[in-house]
């Protein structure tokens, strides 16, 4: 249907691919076939707002930036209890995370589904996205974050902007939501350790950042071992460990639903038990 819609546009190149060559290859193929100053990466399954790509120009008039990107939502948030929560997730990713990063100059991931790069930075780049090995082989996951990464080891700063909404299919069953989780969290820590040179030179807020992103997970692993050892083996209940998350879960998601100015974001706190029992033995 979408080739039947925009073949014959004459505002319109598509190109076809003779095989499915996943989205890095096919990225680049539409890049070195590009000629304007700037190039706007969609997903497939993101549709965004009329007035998305006007906002994202804006703020690329500065030369200093390499690429932004546009704040996320679920298309589908009503299908599932799952699809609200993710949702949710997704703005605090991109106005808690996002916006923070962006006061210091350097968001760490431009998310796919709507992110502007410029194209001159790119054509400089290409090469290095192109042939990523990891562990040996062509790397053929965490496209958006590497790319985020060569952006700001070339110099670029990389930006946050709010306005420019976008709305994205998102996981309505446990399962690939799961799956997503993983293929993110292999990108994550795999470029994180690609970029830690480059935190002493941006802003020492990033430093704290990175740390929190990777240490925090860590120890709610060890807490959440440590309370069910201490039920196992003594008997006891774990009220310290258990009062302190649940804590710090209330006071996340009451700033959340103050800054939103919604209630439901009280409804995060159900993130959490998946949190810890499912993505992080998954992570692990």
């Amino acid at each position: 249907p979408v080739h039947a819609s925009y073949a014959y546009d004459p505002r319109f190149t598509v190109i076809l691919l003779p095989s499915n060559v996943g989205k890095r290859k096919a990225q680049i193929a539409a890049i070195r076939r590009s000629f304007g100053d700037l190039v706007l990466n969609v997903d497939s399954d993101t549709e965004i707002a009329p007035d998305v790509v006007s906002k994202l120009v804006c703020k690329m008039q500065d030369p200093a930036v390499g690429a932004a990107m546009g704040q996320l939502t679920a298309s589908n948030r009503n299908d599932s209890w799952l699809t609200r929560l993710i949702d949710m997730e997704y703005w605090l990713a991109c106005n808690e995370e996002r916006a923070a990063q962006t006061r210091f100059g350097a968001v760490m991931c431009c998310c796919g589904p709507c992110a502007m790069y410029r194209r001159s930075a790119l054509m400089l780049l290409l090469d290095q996205y192109e042939t990523q090995f990891f562990r040996g082989k062509p790397s053929d996951f965490g496209e958006d974050r590497h790319l985020t990464i060569l952006m700001l080891k070339a110099g670029f700063r990389t930006e946050y902007v709010p306005d420019a909404i976008a709305a994205t299919v998102v996981p309505d069953r446990l399962l690939p939501y799961l799956r997503q989780q993983l293929r993110w969290a292999r990108s994550t820590y795999r470029d994180t350790l690609l970029g830690l040179h480059l935190l002493p030179g941006l802003d020492r807020y990033l430093t704290l950042d990175v740390l929190g992103q990777n240490l925090g997970p860590l120890l709610l692993a060890i807490s959440s071992i440590a309370a069910l050892a201490q039920l196992a083996l003594t008997d006891s209940v774990p009220w310290w460990t258990g009062l302190t998350i649940v804590a710090m879960t209330m006071i996340r998601c009451s700033v959340a639903a103050l800054r939103a100015g919604e209630l439901r974001f009280l409804g995060f706190s159900l993130h959490t038990p998946i949190n810890i029992f499912l993505l992080l033995p998954m992570k692990v």
